[in-house]
C-alpha cells in the first residue's frame, strides 16, 4: 500500500511506503463435528499473515459448545470461497448467520457488511484508545467490550479496562511485546448493571452470566452480537475481550476472552486466557481434559524430537544436578512427581459436616504439596484445613474478601504409604451460602536429585490430566499457564508469543523517500520508521535486544549507513535502495520462518530537482 504526501519547508516531496505484505483472505467456519452442518461463517480480507504457506493456513479447534472452529487463510480469494463451499455447501443454500466482507479496510461501513437472515444491526460502539503503539494494519489489536455497564457506568468501564491493559502490559506478561499491541475500549451501554446468575441473563449487549454458585466460568448468551461487533471494527479488533461488570473471579477462553474486572483476579484470568488465544498454547495445570494439553508448551512423549522446547532445556553444565543429566541422551530427564489426588469439588461448605476426601500414597516421595482454591472465606478463623487430622495453618490472602484465590501449602516430609484424608471444616455460620471449596489437589515430589523445583530450570515436568494421563511441560511453576497467580509466561510461551505476534506484524512501519534542497540537485532522503523495539522503546525493558539495519544500494551494501534509520544520498542518484532489518532478543532462540526479519525495496527513477 502506498501513500503520497506533500511536505513544506525542508521536504519538497516525499513518498511513504507502508511496508505490508499482500493482504490475505480469512475464512472462519463453525460446524458440528458429527453433523458437519455449518452454524456460522465469516469471510473477509484480513491483515498480513507472514510466512503464509502456498496452500494456505488451516487451524481447527474445538469450542466449548462442542462445535469445531475452522480457520483458513489464503492469498487467493477464490480459493477461500471454494473452501467455504466445500465445508458448508453451495452459498445459495446457506441458512445460517454469515459475516462477509471482501473490501479492503481501514473502515467498514454498514453497507459493506452482509449479515445472515434475521440479524439485527451492529450494536453502537464508542471506541476509545487505551494503549496504542501504531496503525492497526501493522499491530495486533485487543478490544475490551462492555457488558453490564450502564450509561452512568461508562467511566467505570474505561477505568476497569485501562487498569487491566496497563496491568498486563506494564512490567510483566506482555511488557516486552507491548510495541506490537494496541488496546482499545469499546463501550455499549447496558440497560441493567452487572452480569446474570444462576443461568439467567440480564439485559446486556452480550448476555454474560454465571450458570451456578461457583466462581468459575462466565458464559455469553449472544455470541452473534459479539462476532458482529468485532467484525465491524476490521483490523482494529483481532482479539475481543468481553468484560462483565462483576467484582469477583470469573472468565472463559475460546472464541472470545471473557473476564471480570476483579481486583484480585481480573488480570490473572485475562493474561491466562489471552495465552490460549494469542499463542495457541494449552493448559499446564493438572486436572484438565486431555485435549486441553497442546501447543509449544506441551510434549506428549519424552523423546528429544518430540519436545518443542528442546532448545530451552537447561544444559547439564548449568544444572545444580549435572551428574543426573546426560547431554547426549536421546530423551531428556523427566522430573519425578505424582498426583495422588485431584478434584474440582465446587461445593458449598457448611458447619454441620466437614467436607473430606481420601487418597492413597505410595510413600516413595520426599515432600508433598496441598494445593486448593477457595471463595467466600475472608477470615482464617472461619475455616480449618487439615491433612490426616493435622491443622495445616491456612490463612487467606490479605484483603481477598469473598473472591476466589489459590493456595499452596508445602510440607517438607514424605507421606507414609497407604491411605490419607484431607478435610475442610467451616467454622463460621455466617459464611454458609458463600463459603466454597473450588478445587483440591495433592502433589508429591522426589528429592533434590530427582526433582528440580528451582525457578528457571527447563526440563520435562509431568502434568496430569483429569484421568491422570501424563503430558509434560517446560518448567516446574514458572508459567502463568500453570499457575494463574504467576504474572509471567515461561520462556517457551514467551517465544511462542513473539512468533504469533510477528506473524501479523512486520518490523518496518514505513519507509519515506523524499527530496530536500541542498545544492543544485538537492539530496535524496530515506527515513525508516521501525516498530519501537530495542533502543527505540519509550521505556527500556530488562531483556537483551537489538536492531540491525543494513542498507543496500544497487545490490551493494552501504557500510556507512549501517544501523541508521535516516540516511541521505545524492539527489541525482538513480537505482534501487533496499533496507534489511533484523531484530534480536534473548527471548527468542529459534526463528524458522524468519519472522524477526523484514525488508523493503524502492527503485528511484527520477532525480531530485
Amino acid at each position: 500500500m502506498y501513500m503520497r504526501c506533500l511536505f513544506s519547508f525542508a521536504y519538497l516531496l516525499c513518498l511513504t511506503l507502508t511496508v505490508l505484505a499482500e493482504r490475505p483472505f480469512e475464512l472462519v467456519v463453525h460446524r458440528g463435528p458429527d453433523t458437519l452442518r455449518c452454524t456460522y461463517l465469516a469471510l473477509r480480507e484480513t491483515q498480513q499473515f507472514r510466512a503464509l504457506p502456498e496452500g494456505g493456513y488451516t487451524k481447527t479447534r474445538l469450542l466449548h459448545t462442542g462445535e469445531e472452529r475452522i480457520q483458513y487463510i489464503s492469498h487467493e480469494e477464490e480459493r477461500v470461497w471454494d473452501r467455504a463451499e466445500a465445508l458448508c455447501g453451495g452459498r445459495d443454500g446457506w441458512d445460517f448467520p454469515t459475516l462477509l466482507h471482501t473490501i479492503a479496510p481501514p473502515t467498514l461501513s454498514a453497507e459493506q457488511i452482509v449479515f445472515g437472515i434475521a440479524h439485527s444491526e451492529t450494536i453502537p460502539l464508542e471506541v476509545e484508545p487505551l494503549i496504542t503503539s501504531g496503525d492497526s494494519s501493522n499491530r495486533v489489536d485487543l478490544v475490551f467490550f462492555a457488558d453490564g455497564y450502564t450509561s452512568e457506568e461508562k467511566a467505570k468501564f474505561i477505568e476497569d479496562a485501562r487498569r487491566l491493559a496497563e496491568d498486563i502490559s506494564g512490567n510483566q506478561t506482555f511488557y516486552t511485546v507491548k510495541p506490537l499491541l494496541n488496546f482499545w475500549a469499546a463501550f455499549t451501554p447496558s440497560k441493567e448493571s452487572g452480569i446474570g446468575t444462576g443461568g439467567n441473563t440480564k439485559d446486556t449487549p452480550f448476555g454474560l452470566y454465571r450458570d451456578g454458585t461457583e466462581l468459575r466460568s462466565v458464559w455469553y448468551s449472544k455470541p452473534e452480537v459479539a462476532r458482529k461487533a468485532c467484525f465491524s471494527l476490521g483490523d482494529q479488533c483481532d482479539y475481543p475481550i468481553l468484560m462483565g461488570n462483576d467484582p469477583l473471579y470469573g472468565g472463559l477462553g475460546g472464541e472470545f476472552t471473557v473476564i471480570t474486572p476483579s481486583l484480585a483476579n481480573g488480570a490473572l484470568v485475562l493474561r491466562h486466557e489471552l495465552g490460549h488465544s494469542i499463542i495457541d498454547v494449552g493448559e499446564e495445570y493438572d486436572g484438565a481434559e486431555s485435549i486441553d494439553y497442546f501447543g509449544v508448551n506441551t510434549a506428549q512423549d519424552t523423546s528429544l524430537d518430540a519436545v518443542p522446547w528442546a532448545h530451552w532445556l537447561t544444559k547439564a553444565a548449568n544444572s545444580p544436578h549435572s551428574h543426573l543429566h546426560n547431554e547426549t541422551a536421546a530423551a531428556p530427564r523427566v522430573e519425578r512427581a505424582a498426583m495422588p489426588l485431584q478434584e474440582y469439588a465446587w461445593t458449598l461448605l457448611n458447619t454441620s459436616v466437614s467436607w473430606s476426601t481420601k487418597f492413597n500414597s505410595s510413600g516413595t516421595y520426599t515432600w508433598h504439596l496441598v494445593r486448593f482454591s477457595l471463595s467466600g472465606i475472608p477470615h482464617a478463623e472461619d475455616l480449618r484445613v487439615a491433612l490426616d487430622g493435622k491443622d495445616l495453618g491456612w490463612v487467606p490472602r490479605q484483603d481477598i474478601g469473598v473472591d476466589r484465590w489459590h493456595y499452596d501449602i508445602r510440607i517438607d516430609s514424605p507421606l507414609s504409604p497407604g491411605e490419607h484424608e484431607v478435610t475442610f471444616t467451616l467454622r463460621s455460620k455466617e459464611a454458609e451460602g458463600e463459603a466454597q471449596l473450588c478445587s483440591i489437589e495433592i502433589l508429591e515430589f522426589g528429592d533434590d536429585d530427582e526433582f528440580v523445583s528451582n525457578p528457571g530450570h527447563y526440563s520435562l515436568y509431568p502434568t496430569f490430566s483429569e484421568k491422570n494421563a501424563t503430558t509434560y511441560r517446560p518448567t516446574n511453576e514458572d508459567c502463568l499457564m500453570r499457575l494463574v497467580t504467576t504474572p509471567n509466561f515461561c520462556k517457551v510461551c514467551t517465544e511462542g508469543l513473539w512468533h504469533a505476534l510477528l506473524r501479523r506484524v512486520t518490523l518496518i512501519d514505513t519507509l519515506t523517500v523524499g527530496c530536500a534542497p541542498s545544492g543544485p540537485s538537492g539530496e535524496r532522503t530515506l527515513d525508516l520508521a521501525l516498530v519501537p523495539l530495542a533502543h527505540l522503546r519509550a521505556r527500556p525493558v530488562d531483556v537483551e535486544e537489538s536492531y540491525e539495519v543494513t542498507w543496500v544500494r544497487d545490490g551493494v551494501e552501504v557500510r556507512e549507513w549501517k544501523n541508521q534509520t535516516s540516511v541521505v544520498d545524492a539527489g541525482d542518484a538513480l537505482g534501487s535502495y533496499a533496507v534489511q532489518v533484523r531484530y534480536w532478543t534473548e527471548e527468542v532462540r529459534v526463528d524458522p520462518d524468519r519472522l524477526l526479519e523484514s525488508e523493503v525495496e524502492y527503485v528511484v527513477t527520477t532525480r531530485c530537482a
